[in-house]
């Protein structure tokens, strides 16, 4: 009977674990939702990166919010961002909770 008993114990203490990720996740979507972030990049004048904006250039611009995000729970559904101007993108912060944000890709021209 102890061991059925440690068993339970151990279960609710991982039960408690899971609903407060799942907790601090949603608490963390609420701060993400609707955030606007910018990102400079080189560019041409044609408003085409000369590289790309990528999910760690993503976090970088979410740490200048406070914000910090593993670069595996950015959701880029076409890959790098590779033009100027706004793209919404996706954030998974849990299985259950995805935030949206707007990353805004500024373009830096290069004169020479």
């Amino acid at each position: 009977m102890l061991l059925g008993h440690a068993a339970l114990l151990q279960r609710a203490e991982l039960e408690a674990a899971a609903a407060a990720k799942l907790t601090a996740a949603q608490e963390l979507a609420t701060r993400l939702e609707g955030l606007q972030v910018q990102v400079t990049q080189k560019s041409g004048v044609d408003g085409r990166l000369f590289g790309s904006v990528t999910n760690v250039d993503i976090v970088e611009a979410l740490k200048g919010h406070g914000i910090e995000i593993e670069k595996s729970s950015i959701r880029l559904p076409t890959g790098p961002l590779k033009t100027v101007g706004d793209h919404p993108i996706s954030i998974a912060l849990h299985t259950d909770v995805v935030s949206h944000i707007n990353v805004t890709v500024i373009g830096e021209t290069v004169s020479g």
